[in-house]
């Protein structure tokens, strides 16, 4: 089974990385994509844009924020179909975001449900 990590975007990339997969719809700030070194951007994946506004990270609202991204992803399979190919050839895949908050972000609550979801991959 392949290994899930998740980093934020801004540390520095290393070898330990594997493969590197942007999961945020939009381009993170300040950075340069020369910088960032991904194999990645599956921007499908990211939360809606009215989902991410309603959450605001706002970490009181996490356990929701959660439920409906399942919901998202649920309601839209063929995006993660990129995603369980890679989880099928590499040994390792980092889901990267650019969030502040490293406990409550779209990476975060998208490897939870990898690992709920296993058939997918």
């Amino acid at each position: 089974m392949t290994c899930i990590a998740i980093k934020r975007i801004y540390e520095v990339p290393n070898a330990n990385d594997g493969c590197r997969v942007l999961v945020d719809r939009l381009w993170p700030r300040g950075l340069r994509k020369d910088q960032a070194e991904i194999d990645h951007w599956f921007k499908g994946l990211a939360p809606s844009d009215a989902l991410r506004k309603w959450f605001g990270h706002e970490p009181e609202k996490w356990d929701e924020f959660r439920l409906r991204y399942c919901a998202e992803l649920e309601a839209n399979t063929a995006a993660l179909v990129p995603l369980r190919t890679l989880l099928q050839l590499e040994a390792k895949v980092t889901l990267l975001f650019a969030a502040k908050d490293e406990a409550h972000n779209n990476a975060v609550a998208l490897a939870a449900y990898l690992q709920v979801k296993p058939q997918h991959y």
